[in-house]
């Protein structure tokens, strides 16, 4: 089987070069040109439509995306272009050639109010540009392309390239005392757990069409980012490593404490019960995947 992956050098696309790599051949693009002439930029809906036509795979994995969540707002058209427009260009392409297609979205396709976790029925309501491109493009794949897995996640975080843990390591090393919000909740889910959950999926889907539809995918648990914070911290503590803000220099301020372009959900919840019970996946805890990555790290 050979499978067109999108979007090969973020945290997620490097992690599905791996997970992948036991159901079939991957091509793997980034943004920039292949050496093969193949197109993995998602600002080139004609380029994309030809690779898919030139590649001809069994199935097509859409890592790419637009992340930069407070540019989103002042570069909206670029924003609708990667995460709308071409996630529906693949949609049409993949059910040209009869392959299914897995494409990624977020919890910013709600409006983060509540304490419930959501779940994949809920009415949406996306509070930025990115939550509404994001939305959109899951309306082009459904629309364009029945066979599709959507899967939505949060808190993504990878042991390769920045993430948060990274940061807050480096700001404790550097200053007495942190300031860390306390009302957004979520769990944060490893690139490789995505991944992983990612080629299970694909590989029911392929043996099965009916499971095809929308599904949240994020670690068990949940924290706000102050909860995560202190986490990271307490480990890094435990590992003998010197740090001048321990836990109990970490305050907690609200999200007001942070003006940002783009507003944030105070609720990233995800109810994770269809994935679990359709796909027959257990999802560890978040704090298991956390302590793996900064092992990696250290």
């Amino acid at each position: 089987m050979r499978i067109l992956l999108l979007g090969r050098n973020g945290q997620l696309g490097w992690e599905l070069q791996r997970s992948l790599a036991p159901l079939g051949e991957v091509v793997a693009l980034g943004s920039s040109a292949d050496e093969d002439g193949l197109c993995g930029d998602l600002c080139d809906l004609e380029g994309i439509a030809r690779t898919v036509d030139a590649v001809r795979p069994e199935a097509i994995v859409n890592a790419a995306a637009y992340t930069a969540v407070d540019k989103a707002e002042s570069d909206a058209d670029r924003a609708h272009t990667i995460n709308a427009l071409a996630p529906g260009v693949l949609a049409q392409a993949a059910h040209r050639i009869g392959a299914p297609l897995v494409h990624y979205s977020t919890d910013y396709v709600f409006d983060g109010s509540g304490e419930r976790p959501w779940v994949e029925t809920d009415r949406t309501g996306p509070l930025s540009v990115y939550g509404r491109t994001k939305l959109e493009g899951e309306h082009r794949v459904a629309q364009a392309q029945p066979w599709h897995l959507v899967l939505r996640t949060s808190w993504v975080y990878g042991a390769r390239g920045g993430n948060f843990a990274k940061t807050m390591l480096r700001l404790a090393k550097e200053r007495d005392r942190l300031t860390v919000i306390d009302d957004q909740f979520g769990a944060p889910t490893g690139a490789d757990l995505l991944a992983d959950v990612t080629a299970h999926a694909l590989r029911a889907l392929l043996a099965d069409p009916a499971k095809a539809g929308t599904y949240h995918v994020a670690a068990a648990g949940e924290t706000s980012w102050n909860g995560y914070a202190r986490f990271v911290v307490a480990r890094a503590q435990q590992a003998g490593m010197e740090l001048r803000a321990g836990v109990n220099a970490i305050d907690a301020v609200p999200t007001s404490a942070f003006p940002t372009p783009a507003q944030r959900p105070h609720n990233s919840r995800l109810d994770t019960t269809r994935l679990r019970a359709t796909f027959g996946l257990h999802l560890p805890q978040w704090q298991q995947g956390v302590a793996r990555m900064l092992q990696e790290i250290s």
